[in-house]
């Protein structure tokens, strides 16, 4: 059981290394002045899940919950 521990760690850590490198590399969601009559509509922010800012929140996401996941799991006492 405590090889399996020392696994969840080691890969826990890791996405605790990649999550806040994926939160570096995402743009800020403000777009200044531009947001507020409309002007930040453009194709890009129309098609933003296929472009590589999408694919940086979906990797994010599922990120987080691996995250979440594992840290419950290092919780648990017995494990």
């Amino acid at each position: 059981m405590e090889i399996l521990r020392t696994v969840v760690t080691i890969l826990f850590i890791i996405i605790c290394i990649v999550l806040t490198i994926l939160v570096l590399m995402q743009e800020g969601k403000s777009a200044g002045l531009g947001a507020l009559s409309g002007a930040a509509e453009t194709y890009w922010g129309k098609n933003k899940g296929r472009s590589m800012e999408g694919a940086l929140v979906k990797i994010t996401k599922y990120l987080a919950i691996a995250f979440i996941v594992l840290a419950a799991i290092l919780n648990i006492k017995r494990f």
